[in-house]
């Protein structure tokens, strides 16, 4: 993996972290939920919410999968 591809996941991970915050302060029994369960969530709430992103943003979670949020949620980090 590159440093830019690198660099990417690191800000990819970052959106839907924002974006699972935002939802979980919505919703404060999705602590309770399954993985899945958030990654459907987080990743409707992209969806709904991209215009909002900036472009370069935009281009980092345009594909983004279901699944690949559920991947990106399953990895804790510092």
């Amino acid at each position: 993996m590159s440093i830019n591809e690198e660099t990417q996941a690191v800000q990819t991970r970052k959106i839907v972290e924002r974006f699972m915050h935002k939802l979980s302060d919505d919703d404060p029994t999705l602590y309770y939920a399954s993985t899945s369960e958030v990654a459907r969530g987080v990743h409707r709430m992209i969806k709904e919410h991209s215009n909002r992103l900036s472009v370069e943003e935009q281009k980092l979670v345009r594909h983004l999968s279901i699944k690949d949020v559920e991947v990106i949620l399953g990895f804790h980090s510092k």
